[in-house]
């Protein structure tokens, strides 16, 4: 049996089209290409971004800023030590971009004008750090992507 040219174009659009079909159905069920999304209120995480961007100018309007510090005993958050403890209120969320499970989020609680993130809690690598706070009523926001 001969294969024509017409035939031979047929034969490799058909597994062409085939090995495409496999991708797809491979990367769309296998675990592990499924990806998680950086958070699951996303819509409402934009509406509220021009709070964010206002809170990071009031940071960057400060004359000192926040210092993060590896430490023994974990990560030390060192606020501005024009701040009251006793004022500061707000929260500390560490992401981990590589494993959803390892996110985490502490209520600031300082003492002698830092906050210590325990080491048990934070693996190595990299990890995104979000700090909200505010204090007299002015809110602040400090980002970072850090190594572990």
């Amino acid at each position: 049996m001969k294969i024509g040219w017409g035939t031979g174009i047929i034969i490799a659009i058909v597994a062409f089209m085939s090995f495409i079909l496999y991708l797809v159905i491979t990367m769309s069920t296998d675990n592990n290409f499924s990806h998680d999304l950086v958070t699951e209120q996303y819509y409402q995480q934009e509406l509220e971004y021009q709070q964010e961007i206002n809170a990071e100018k009031n940071l960057r309007n400060l004359e000192e800023k926040i210092t993060l510090q590896k430490s023994s005993e974990g990560l030390k958050i060192k606020f501005p030590t024009k701040f009251n403890n006793e004022k500061i209120e707000g929260k500390v969320f560490l992401y981990r971009p590589s494993n959803k499970q390892l996110d985490f989020e502490i209520p600031i609680s300082t003492s002698d004008t830092y906050l210590l993130v325990p080491e048990q809690r934070l693996l190595n690598g990299r990890w995104n750090i979000k700090i909200s706070w505010k204090h007299k009523n002015t809110d602040y926001l400090f980002k970072k992507e850090l190594v572990y």
